[in-house]
């Protein structure tokens, strides 16, 4: 089984992300005129209207409607100061659209507002779906005999969203066709180096500097999600398959291998900083090893090997460090929106030393 210190630390990510909360002072709004809003464009949408605020949902806050006849999910820009080209909640609402009309599993989505007038910034409605959620990657709240059928799932669903043809869905345009490693560097490099309210990190610069320099070839283009890892997404109430995959908002066209590499690095991170497995007794906990979630992955996929794995693993960890040191800027300037923030804010260095171990095993000196 999961040790006791794994179970603990899944249990207080789930506390801080689990479940709903009332609407947090700053992100409150017309809540009437939102449901005049839903009356015309939510199909089957009839009031009264009930809005908490989900605990999780760092980047785009994101809240629980209730009405009598079902529920639904609403995502929102955040208020306040915004880094251009962020929280782009139109483009979150264009591909589930198109993977949910390509039976890809998403939320059913109703409809886009980009009115600012309505609750104060843009929003989408999607459909509130049913099912768990596993905060932590032992899948410690799995029964034991579940686990590797979770797993097999999530690499599945991988491979399936990578061996969908994005023009055949119409997303064709949803990104460029190449030079998206040298694009993500560039302007998470970006945004780091403006945030000075977030400070400065030795690891981090670091890689700014040797990232672009070896980034491997692109060969394949594929919609990749950008932020897929097992609490982004909803499993079946009783059965070890995945419902609806979640959180949009850093999903373009790009390397698979890349994506992957973000969702196989949890291999490679310790349990308190993103809830990883490094150092968990994997056959204790009935989890596949790493060399054998890759080699699943390679065989949905259809490939022979995953070449320049150990960079895009660097790649990824930067990248989830630049995004926490954009919560830490957040939270300077207060307009973070999650309870928890301070404590998030706190990881930037340690993942970025991480990130820096990994470019070290993928030659970096």
């Amino acid at each position: 089984m999961a040790s006791e210190a794994q179970s603990d630390i899944d249990r207080e990510w789930a506390a801080r992300n689990a479940g709903t909360i009332e609407v947090r002072l700053d992100q409150r709004f017309d809540e009437a005129r939102l449901a005049r809003w839903m009356r015309d464009y939510v199909e089957g949408f009839a009031g009264p209207l009930r809005i908490e605020q989900f605990r999780g949902g760092q980047s785009n806050p994101t809240f629980k409607l209730e009405t009598p006849g079902r529920n639904y999910v609403l995502r929102r820009k955040p208020p306040g100061l915004l880094v251009k080209s962020a929280h782009a909640v139109d483009r979150e609402y264009r591909v589930i659209a198109a993977l949910h009309g390509a039976g890809f599993p998403v939320a059913r989505p109703f409809a886009l507002c980009e009115d600012d007038a309505v609750i104060g910034s843009a929003f989408y409605v999607m459909e509130h779906v049913e099912g768990r959620i596993f905060w932590g990657s032992t899948f410690s709240t799995a029964p034991r005999e579940e686990r590797p059928a979770c797993f097999m799932a999530m690499n599945r669903t991988l491979a399936d969203l990578h061996g969908i043809d994005p023009a055949t869905i119409g997303l064709g345009d949803y990104g460029r066709p190449a030079g998206y490693c040298a694009r993500q560097i560039a302007r998470l490099s970006c945004q780091y180096e403006e945030d000075e309210a977030a400070g400065r990190v030795e690891a981090m610069d670091r890689l700014i500097a040797w990232l672009p320099e070896n980034i491997p070839p692109d060969e394949e283009t594929s919609i990749v999600h950008g932020d897929f890892r097992c609490d982004n997404m909803i499993f079946h109430p009783t059965e070890p398959r995945v419902i609806a995959v979640l959180d949009w908002e850093l999903s373009t066209l790009g390397p698979p291998l890349a994506d992957f590499a973000f969702h196989g690095m949890m291999y490679r991170m310790p349990p308190e900083i993103s809830t990883g497995l490094l150092g968990i007794d994997l056959a204790a906990a009935n989890i596949p090893g790493e060399a054998e979630y890759i080699a699943t992955y390679c065989r949905n996929s259809r490939r022979d090997g995953v070449a320049g794995y150990d960079f895009y693993v660097a790649f990824n960890m930067f990248r989830l460090a630049a995004i926490i040191h954009g919560i830490r800027g957040r939270l300077a300037r207060g307009t973070a929106s999650s309870d928890h923030a301070a404590d998030i804010a706190k990881r930037v260095e340690p993942l970025a030393a991480l990130a820096w171990h990994q470019a070290i095993r993928a030659g970096a000196r």
